[in-house]
């Protein structure tokens, strides 16, 4: 990379680091702590992901969502996923108009024909509507009957789900949870934390927060965030990690092959370097390191990796089984496979 390209590189850099820090803030306005979820859920949207949240009830998944949306320049629309919503209720439907004596069907575009579409609690809906979801997450687009629409960009989709073990829950599709960038799992408040969370919604002060970013700019950055550098040895570590959750595979590690069904996907390594990429514009780099690859191990791969029947027994996680390939996995390039 030439002399004058690393420069414009810093520039823009530094611009998008600024923005990144206001959009925080606004943010932090409303939400109490949570700061990784809300890194987790910015870094999806300037890679161009999306972002599934997992918590029990009350512990502000939607209220995040909502100011991330109150924060940017973009269409929003919110959709509650129910045991009785239908695909049509998400993606529109074709319906009959009158005119001047005449008929003719016309498409009545559906919520999802937004920029930023919150998925509330969307396992509570059957896996028919909630595949609903499938191609516009992945194509950016909606077909219907003959017809296919483009939505508009950037297009962003976070959906909250509540734990599987409770009642009334569906658990997502394989594939639907492939096509999310990252899954974060939001926590408990700490005593502080609720404190202050008590402070700020019982006194009747409420704070407005202000637009930070619009779409021309988050596509820039999303443009941006493409043009970091990963050295070849680092997009091995990667594959290599990805590789490394495969049974009974070349490269896997024996907690993998006693209790892992299936694997990562490769979207799992797409994940592992963009968010990588963010992550080093964060740190004043324009490279990929090592360790910003090792921070996204567990939002970029926990939904992608199935247990087996062992590992259900056993009460394993998949946080368990990836931390333990990031300590085992060689991070030489000379001790893995090339």
């Amino acid at each position: 990379m030439a002399g004058t390209d690393v420069a414009q590189l810093e520039a823009a850099a530094e611009k998008f680091r600024e923005d990144y820090k206001k959009t925080k803030q606004q943010i932090q306005k409303v939400i109490v702590g949570h700061e990784e979820i809300i890194d987790g859920v910015l870094t999806c949207l300037f890679a161009n992901g999306h972002a599934l949240l997992e918590g029990v009830p009350g512990l502000g998944k939607t209220l995040l969502i909502r100011s991330l949306s109150e924060a940017l320049k973009l269409d929003f629309s919110r959709i509650q996923f129910t045991p009785d919503l239908m695909p049509a209720d998400v993606t529109g439907t074709t319906i009959v108009v009158e005119s001047e004596g005449s008929r003719e069907f016309k498409f009545r575009k559906g919520p999802i024909f937004a920029q930023i579409v919150l998925a509330d609690e969307i396992n509570r809906a059957t896996p028919k509507t909630q595949s609903a979801l499938l191609e516009a997450m992945q194509e950016h687009s909606v077909t219907v009957g003959s017809e296919t629409y483009k939505l508009d960009e950037p297009f962003f989709v976070m959906a909250t789900q509540n734990p599987i073990e409770q009642e009334g829950t569906y658990p997502l599709p394989e594939a639907q949870l492939d096509r999310f960038f990252f899954k974060l799992e939001v926590g408990y408040s700490t005593r502080d934390q609720l404190s202050e969370i008590i402070n700020r919604t019982t006194t009747g002060n409420s704070e407005t927060l202000q637009s930070v970013l619009d779409g021309p700019t988050i596509l820039e950055y999303q443009k941006l965030i493409r043009k970091v550098v990963v050295a070849p040895h680092i997009q091995d570590y990667a594959v290599r990690l990805v590789l490394s959750t495969h049974p009974q595979g070349e490269l896997a590690t024996p907690i993998v092959n006693q209790f892992l069904r299936f694997g990562a996907s490769p979207r799992a390594a797409q994940a592992l370097v963009l968010a990588g990429k963010v992550h080093a514009l964060l740190d004043s780099r324009v490279n990929v390191s090592i360790e910003d690859i090792r921070k996204v191990v567990l939002p970029a791969m926990r939904h992608r990796c199935l247990l087996n029947f062992e590992g259900e027994a056993e009460g394993k996680t998949t946080d368990e089984i990836l931390t333990n390939i990031v300590e085992t996995v060689p991070t030489d390039v000379a001790m893995g496979v090339a």
